[in-house]
């Protein structure tokens, strides 16, 4: 099995919340450290355009992120998410890296694909930035796959410690798209209760207590998410690629380690296998020890490669 290519773009580090937040530029460097021990196509983003993020965000609210920029400095869109000036530009090459990694690998360029950029995307709702995120990437993917290169069904799973609830909120109307997310419960954001299946029952949260160790955690990958990934047939698997549910994080509360990563990674390549034509685009999203991200994307890479 060939490497996946990875989606990427320097710019991406000009993000850059106040001093002491989570999600500062040391993590791109901490994510490129990882690859680079790793025999990888790199591929440069290229920002999403308007057009591109109409689909789920409205131009409104393009528009107001537009004016908000600063020049100098940082604004707070809410008490977790901020715009410098780089980060709008940062925000649209991670919107425009997801789009570009479906092109990928459903016109058969590549296999599989994996998306190495900041600000993450997956609490971003159509009209609110949320949780450091402004674009829903994964989401803005699903749709791309379904109306570009007429997937019948997509897949989605997102293993960040955190709910992926934008993602939830922006494809659950759409039955073709099928939404699971592991994730700590009851912690931030509050969402994803196990009886929130969705309005067409084409989502499946499983709840995990603090604590929850890499055995857990991989019965429920094995009892729950794979079985439902067989059901739902996905001509594209799609993975939201949260590394903060390793037992270093300093946000989460999750045990798992880098091991774990590279079991899920490679149980939900062989569902692609099965069903997708081997097609995988992962997005990277949380992630907040440099040690424990470094290490967590090289093993979700080479798993992707084949190589876990």
């Amino acid at each position: 099995m060939s490497m996946p290519v990875i989606l990427t773009h320097p710019d991406c580090a000009l993000h850059r919340p106040p001093q002491g937040h989570p999600e500062r530029p040391e993590r791109y460097a901490a994510v490129m450290a990882g690859l680079d021990s790793l025999s990888v196509a790199r591929e440069e983003a290229e920002e999403a355009t308007d057009d591109d993020l109409l689909p789920l965000h409205p131009q409104a609210y393009l528009d107001a992120l537009a004016r908000n920029v600063p020049t100098e400095g940082q604004v707070a869109l809410d008490p977790d998410t901020w715009l410098s000036p780089g980060t709008l530009r940062a925000a649209r090459l991670g919107a425009g890296a997801a789009l570009r990694a479906v092109d990928a690998v459903m016109g058969g360029e590549h296999f599989k694909a994996f998306v190495a950029t900041r600000p993450p995307g997956h609490h971003a709702l159509a009209r609110t930035p949320m949780g450091f995120c402004l674009f829903g990437n994964v989401a803005l993917a699903a749709r791309r796959a379904i109306d570009r290169h007429g997937a019948e069904r997509v897949a989605i799973v997102d293993f960040d410690v955190h709910h992926g609830n934008g993602t939830q909120a922006l494809v659950e109307d759409d039955p073709r798209i099928l939404f699971v997310s592991t994730h700590q419960s009851p912690f931030w954001p509050g969402t994803g209760e196990a009886s929130d299946q969705g309005p067409h029952g084409s989502v499946l949260n499983l709840p995990l207590r603090a604590g929850t160790t890499g055995a857990t955690f991989r019965k429920v990958i094995a009892d729950h998410v794979l079985p439902r990934l067989d059901a739902h047939r996905p001509d594209l698997l799609l993975i939201s690629a949260g590394f903060d549910a390793h037992k270093d994080d300093p946000l989460g509360g999750l045990a798992l380690d880098t091991g774990d990563f590279a079991w899920v990674s490679t149980a939900l390549c062989e569902v692609a296998e099965r069903h997708a034509k081997g097609r995988v685009a992962s997005v990277l999203e949380g992630g907040y020890d440099l040690d424990a991200l470094r290490d967590g994307v090289r093993a979700h890479v080479a798993a992707l490669g084949g190589q876990g």
